[in-house]
């Protein structure tokens, strides 16, 4: 048996917060697949398979708070291991080949998970008006602390860009304003919580 722990966490860092499994338990992993995401409050970390296997069991479900060095998971080596672990990426490669065209009509899928990599520092609200005037977020100019965009930054991004339409796009970001409101009583993952307070505080230092 393989034991899969909590890897070392970031400095300052006591516990994490096992946001979702990858894998179920009796499926083959590879060595280096990412069986499990970790979120602190500053970075998400992947959790990598030690070693091809089976994973047998799983010790700690989403949602979880772990620290350093906790057991997570353990892995079952050997032939029929490995067997498994052939044949899931046989099915794999079935799988991706057979899904091969459908993808190719996915561009825009994909410049949205782009799209959501690079703005992953902005708030819900900021980011959901970037995304209904279907902007670039590397093209606005951010005011806020380390280049971070606010909402009056997109908006005068909006100003900028179209000139006779001022009054159109407050009436647009009137129901955004209330949205806001809506969308802080859900509850935040640490890593987006602790990206709206520097953002807020940016606001108030600006």
């Amino acid at each position: 048996m393989i034991e899969v722990k909590v890897p070392q966490l970031p400095e300052s860092v006591t516990d994490a917060t096992l946001l979702s499994w990858h894998k179920k338990p009796g499926e083959a992993v590879k060595r280096d697949e990412n069986l499990v995401d970790l979120e602190t409050d500053k970075v998400v970390l992947e959790v990598p398979a030690p070693a091809s296997g089976v994973l047998q069991e799983i010790h700690q479900p989403d949602g979880a708070t772990v620290s350093s060095g906790e057991l997570l998971a353990t892995l079952e080596e050997g032939a029929a291991a490995e067997t498994a672990a052939g044949e899931a990426g046989s099915k794999d490669s079935k799988d991706s080949k057979d899904s091969k065209d459908s993808k190719a009509g996915k561009g825009s899928t994909e410049t949205a998970a782009s799209t959501e990599a690079t703005t992953h520092k902005l708030s819900p609200s900021v980011r959901r008006l970037i995304e209904e005037h279907e902007l670039d977020p590397a093209k606005i100019r951010g005011s806020g602390r380390d280049g971070r965009i606010s909402k009056s930054d997109v908006l005068a991004h909006l100003d900028g860009d179209k000139d006779t339409g001022s009054k159109p796009q407050s009436d647009t970001v009137a129901p955004a304003a209330a949205g806001e409101r809506n969308e802080r009583r859900v509850p935040m993952t640490r890593l987006r919580a602790r990206i709206a307070e520097r953002l807020v505080d940016a606001q108030q230092t600006a």
